[in-house]
């Protein structure tokens, strides 16, 4: 309430400086005119013996420049000030999640450490609580390695390891370990690539790239995930097509889904959790790859694609499907 306030407050002196200095100009318009109506009036009747000095048209145009320059200066500070209460209220937003991201697993697993020290608890309980511990740790050593690859691009200080590779079999081997990874059935992701080349790419790196689509495509699918990923190679590059049949992405919210912390609200939305760096760290890893991505969806209910595009090394004639 405090921040809409403070965005109101903002506001309304900003539409105040404009009406004053539009009122000022208005002024000056007013005297410049009203002096050179008096000057066509009576100029010519007036005794020689007196001097009228005629109104000078460049202190009037200056001044025009001078009041338009100040009124573009206070456009310019509004608009910075709007810019930095938007990443104020995102970097809220991504504080107020990733607490609830780490606070989450951490009262998990420390509740079922707490039952496994105070009681007797059956071997398959057991076996049950240190999976769910297990899961709930690689949760949270997920976030905290995405908060540090963040950094690490954003500071240039990230040690790529970058090698040649095929295509199609890099490709496939890092989509089946991310489905492994999230135990996806056998047929719900179908790999296909054609015309396979040769790429220049960080496995790790990439394997995150892959993580974070699937992760998203399950989160907002609703029932069991299918995800069709297609692979060619076009001229000098590859395009990487990976499509999902969930909830969708609404036409107004596609350009803001790869900012940092950015996350879309929508009441036809499941409520998934998240800190809103996934799509991020997946664009800047595409980037420092050389490459893009983009999105692409018909409106809510009817998917997601998701373009990758990577610079090649030189093509094969090698093609597979699989």
């Amino acid at each position: 309430m405090r921040k809409r306030n403070s965005l109101a407050h903002d506001l309304a002196i900003f539409i105040l400086a404009q009406i004053v200095w539009l009122a000022l100009l208005g002024l000056w318009i007013y005297w410049y005119i009203s002096n050179y109506l008096i000057f066509e009036k009576v100029g010519e009747k007036v005794s020689p013996q007196i001097v009228i000095n005629t109104p000078n048209v460049f202190p009037f145009v200056g001044g025009i420049v001078l009041l338009v320059g100040l009124s573009f200066s206070m456009v310019l500070i509004f608009r910075h000030l709007n810019v930095q209460i938007n990443l104020t209220r995102l970097y809220d937003n991504f504080i107020a999640n990733i607490t609830h991201e780490l606070k989450s697993p951490l009262s998990s697993i420390q509740l079922y450490l707490e039952t496994l020290n105070s009681r007797n608890v059956p071997a398959e309980k057991q076996k049950e609580f240190i999976d769910q511990m297990l899961r709930d740790t690689a949760r949270l050593q997920k976030l905290i390695s995405t908060i540090l690859e963040i950094s690490a691009l954003e500071s240039r200080k990230n040690k790529a390891n970058f090698e040649v590779y095929d295509s199609c079999e890099i490709l496939d081997r890092l989509i089946k370990e991310s489905a492994e990874q999230f135990r996806l059935k056998d047929n719900a992701i179908n790999f296909q690539c054609i015309n396979s080349a040769k790429i220049f790419i960080d496995v790790n790196a990439f394997k995150m790239v892959f993580d974070n689509l699937i992760d998203n495509s399950i989160k907002y699918t609703t029932g069991e995930p299918k995800i069709i990923v297609s692979v060619n190679t076009f001229f000098n590059k590859v395009e990487i097509y990976f499509k999902d049949y969930g909830i969708g992405i609404p036409p107004n919210e596609q350009k803001n889904i790869f900012q940092k912390f950015y996350r879309i609200y929508d009441k036809d939305i499941p409520n998934v959790k998240g800190t809103g760096l996934g799509l991020y760290l997946v664009k800047e890893i595409i980037r420092n790859h050389k490459g893009k991505i983009s999105v692409k969806s018909e409106g809510k209910g009817k998917g997601t694609t998701f373009i990758i595009e990577l610079p090649i090394i030189k093509r094969t004639t090698k093609s597979k499907k699989l």
